[in-house]
């Protein structure tokens, strides 16, 4: 196997390039999770109670099936040293599919919810690969400032585009699903620069003689598990990160739904309030992706839990919507720092030939 080249993990075309796929693969978090897609599936394509419970099965499912299949395929892509690959495949079906959601209208339930599993999917099975390759453009001295640029830049691209979004519905009176149609473009060209740019530092292994690729994984996976005593550090922040982290994608799945049920959030308001958490995540996975450097990732992590903590329990007396949105970003700003510094822990902690197993 060929050395690491140290040249490419300073050069900063390659983590410019990386960067703008945070730029795009948030957008559809902005839009699909948070501000339109949910609040479209509720209200229009479902209605009522039976679409909040719609869409906590659609997100439950492609949930549990990205974590059946991310360990796997993150071994896979730690043999082959395939992870711009996986990143291609997985980021091809989240972009067509969330260009799909444009198709969706009224009583179209099973559409939608195939579409949106497959999107979600897509999504956050692209996300182990990407996170993997930060080991790729980041030194060990600069991952957590990395991590935490990525993802403010992340955050200001579900601005753009959530603004152009804004722009067209309210200035061009658009119907709402072209909004899906533009994140998918967004999504797009946000990622050909990593594709382009973005190097692996290790050559492909070669398979042993009688070996096929997804057998080896699986047999990997197996001794991963077999040692798991060897990786005690990494055991115990995993079952950490397994919990807050769920309560993190619990809160964003059902941001939209909370808005509207409690305060009676219109479309317009809920774009507004998703730009405003947004713009305070930037800020806060600059903040504590600084912080992750100059003490710990771990103290980072804290940190920001706790102001989140404080946020959630500040959420159950607030009466008022301008509270509604001060409580929101605050919660934006603290939980954009912990997942920014929980992505460059859990490199610091996994050995470096298996970065996308762990990942994953």
């Amino acid at each position: 196997m060929t050395k690491p080249t140290p040249v490419v993990k300073k050069d900063k075309r390659a983590r410019r390039s990386w960067y703008f796929y945070d730029f795009g693969n948030s957008a559809y978090a902005a839009v699909v999770l948070l501000a339109v897609f949910s609040a479209y599936f509720k209200g229009v394509v479902v209605g009522g109670a039976e679409g909040t419970r719609l869409w906590g099965v659609a997100v439950g499912t492609a949930a549990i099936l990205v974590a059946i299949i991310s360990p796997i395929l993150g071994s896979i892509a730690d043999f082959s040293r395939a992870k711009k690959l996986m990143l291609f495949i997985f980021t091809a079906i989240s972009i067509v599919f969330t260009g799909l959601l444009f198709f969706v209208g009224p009583g179209d339930v099973i559409m939608a919810m195939t579409f949106f599993i497959l999107a979600e999917i897509g999504y956050r099975g692209a996300q182990v690969f990407y996170d993997a390759l930060l080991v790729d453009v980041a030194t060990p001295e600069t991952i957590g400032d990395v991590s935490g640029k990525g993802w403010a830049i992340g955050s200001i691209g579900g601005v753009v585009c959530l603004v152009i979004v804004l722009a067209l519905l309210k200035g061009f009176n658009v119907p709402v699903e072209y909004a899906f149609l533009v994140t998918a473009l967004f999504y797009l060209a946000s990622a050909l620069p990593t594709f382009l740019w973005v190097k692996q530092i290790s050559e492909p292994e070669k398979l042993p003689p009688g070996e096929t690729t997804f057998g080896l994984a699986f047999k990997k996976l197996a001794h991963t598990f077999k040692a798991i005593k060897s990786y005690k550090e990494f055991v115990k922040y995993m079952i950490a990160f397994l919990i807050y982290n769920d309560g993190i994608m619990m809160l964003m799945d059902f941001a939209a739904i909370i808005g509207a049920t409690l305060f009676g959030v219109n479309q317009t308001q809920l774009i507004i309030f998703v730009i405003l958490i947004q713009i305070a995540g930037a800020g806060g996975a600059f903040l504590f992706g600084k912080i992750s450097d100059r003490k710990s990732s771990k103290e980072a992590v804290i940190y920001a839990l706790l102001i989140l903590i404080g946020a959630i329990i500040a959420l159950m007396f607030i009466k008022t919507l301008i509270l509604f949105f001060v409580v929101g970003a605050v919660a934006g700003f603290s939980l954009s720092g912990a997942q920014a510094v929980s992505r460059s822990m859990t490199s610091q902690l996994a050995p470096p030939e298996k970065v996308s197993e762990f990942y994953g």
